[in-house]
């Protein structure tokens, strides 16, 4: 006779004493052999794992704690509340009124993925950040977050709101100086210090501290993503140099903080990437050493001078660096040189390649612009250029630049479309040029020929054919015949009132 026991999950046997070895019933040995099995295999897996891993036992039940190089010693995740008391007295809201407008200012809609927040047609109501930066109770934001305004509103962490004026506007860089009225108690007012943004190391931690959808003294952390970002913001391009973070910013972040762990402001939250107008990662903020410069300026005369050179530039790429006879690729290569400007009277010439300004070099021709606007006007300065290989040093003195004109405008480059004609005045006319320009007018472009993969088109007049002047299509003729059937040619193309290097290079075999 048989009797039916159910599995004793705990190991012990039914009535079992005290110095009593317990009974393992059949079904018993088979589960604690199984038990037995899994928890060598659990062994196995964990220990393969670990060797690969951190060569260490972990409990689960431990704290994960993430290793984090400052000085060649391993750190916990920053505790970030005593920084956010620090700072948060300093940040305020901002929300404004503005007159009725029809238009989207580019800032919304399509297929833009940059959304400048705040951009609605019609009577607008906004809400936007800043932050106070001196006791008089001065306060940088955004210059789209208070464009337009006819009255704003400031609200203080102690819930105090206060009337504002504009002091100074800078809507290239997008930056903006406001000032409180007013002010019942100055103790009030709790500026926070400035840091230097060109410190700043990719994968820092960093601080967005604002009012995203209104919700007052919103914190949120990230990192610095990436430096010197440029996004193509209209008519703002050239001023472009933005610290990328996935700290989260979103519509109502505008103006306000990117904070460092030292509690020091390194740059305005500007814009964000986003198809849905939320945050997905990718936000972008104006280094607060731009910043620094313009402020005094905006505080003081309400706008921003900028100095003028008086070229048009483009990128020198390897193509182009080959023909030029230079090392490698970098710098600016001058593509025209405007009349009765400090680049012609400095000697300047077509052709030149901008490698250092004022001391700072120029890796990159988007780097030129900004360089010029944030040298002070009437100020003489060193300009190393390549020119036949060779480097030339000129004095330039930095004029001011007006509303339009273009310190070192970049020259738009489009995928275009070789024979030539004699340049006449008939032609000069239709093209919409000046009677005495010179050059060779390309009349027509063979499909899938060099000069097509070059980008020339009908109707671009060619002045130049490496560095030497076109004044016929015999000139033009002997300069193309000087070249072997292997070697690429440099051509300056006017086109319009652009002017653009080409490198028209050998077809392929």
């Amino acid at each position: 006779m048989t009797e039916s026991h159910e599995p004793d999950v705990t190991g012990k046997a039914e009535g079992s004493g005290a110095g009593k070895a317990p009974v393992m019933t059949p079904a018993r040995s088979v589960l604690m052999t199984a038990l037995i099995t899994g928890a060598i295999i659990g062994v196995g897996i964990t220990m393969a794992t670990d060797r690969q891993g951190s060569a260490r036992a972990v409990e689960s039940s431990s704290p994960v704690v993430l290793p984090v190089s400052t000085g060649g010693s391993l750190v916990q995740l920053p505790d970030f509340t005593a920084l956010v008391d620090a700072v948060s007295p300093s940040i305020v809201n901002i929300s404004t009124v503005s007159e009725e407008r029809d238009d989207l200012h580019g800032r919304r809609g399509g297929n833009d993925p940059f959304e400048f927040f705040f951009r609605q047609p019609g009577p607008r109501r906004s809400l936007g950040s800043g932050f106070v930066f001196d006791e008089e109770g001065y306060v940088i934001t955004n210059h789209h977050v208070v464009d337009d305004a006819t009255k704003i509103v400031v609200r203080l962490e102690s819930e105090k709101e206060y009337e504002a004026e504009v002091v100074g506007t800078d809507p290239k860089t997008d930056i903006a100086v406001i000032k409180i009225l007013d002010v019942e108690d100055p103790e009030e007012l709790v500026p926070v210090p400035l840091g230097d943004s060109e410190d700043l190391k990719v994968g820092e931690w960093v601080l967005a501290i604002g009012n995203p959808f209104g919700l007052d003294h919103s914190v949120t952390a990230g990192i610095v993503s990436a430096k010197g970002r440029r996004i193509n913001r209209p008519d703002r391009s050239p001023y472009d140099d933005f610290i990328q973070t996935d700290a989260a910013i979103n519509p109502g972040n505008s103006g306000g903080p990117l904070v460092n762990l030292a509690g020091q402001v390194v740059g305005i939250n500007s814009a964000i990437f986003s198809r849905s107008g939320g945050n997905i990662g990718i936000g972008f903020a104006i280094p607060i050493d731009m910043v620094r410069n313009i402020v005094p300026q905006l505080k003081e005369y309400g706008s921003v001078t900028r100095g003028w050179l008086g070229v048009m530039i483009q990128p020198v790429d390897e193509d182009i660096a080959r023909s030029l006879d230079l090392e490698a690729p970098g710098g600016a290569l001058v593509a025209r040189v405007f009349p009765d400007s400090p680049a012609q009277r400095a000697g300047i010439e077509l052709g030149d390649v901008i490698v250092k300004f004022d001391g700072r070099d120029v890796p990159d021709s988007a780097d030129l612009p900004a360089i010029v606007a944030d040298t002070p006007v009437g100020k003489t300065v060193t300009v190393v250029v390549v020119r036949g290989g060779k480097k030339k040093k000129l004095e330039v003195t930095v004029a001011k630049l007006e509303d339009g004109g273009g310190g070192a405008e970049p020259v738009k480059a489009d995928e275009l479309g070789l024979s030539v004609q004699e340049m006449t005045e008939d032609i000069a006319k239709e093209l919409g040029l000046d009677p005495d320009t010179t050059g060779v007018v390309v009349s027509s472009v063979t499909r899938g020929s060099p000069a097509a993969e070059a980008g020339l088109r009908a109707g671009d007049v060619i002045q130049m054919v490496g560095n030497q002047s076109v004044s016929s299509v015999t000139a033009f003729r002997e300069q193309i015949g000087q070249r072997s059937e292997d070697e690429s040619v440099l051509v300056l193309v006017r086109r319009g009132d652009q002017t653009l290097f080409r490198v028209i290079k050998p077809a392929e075999e």
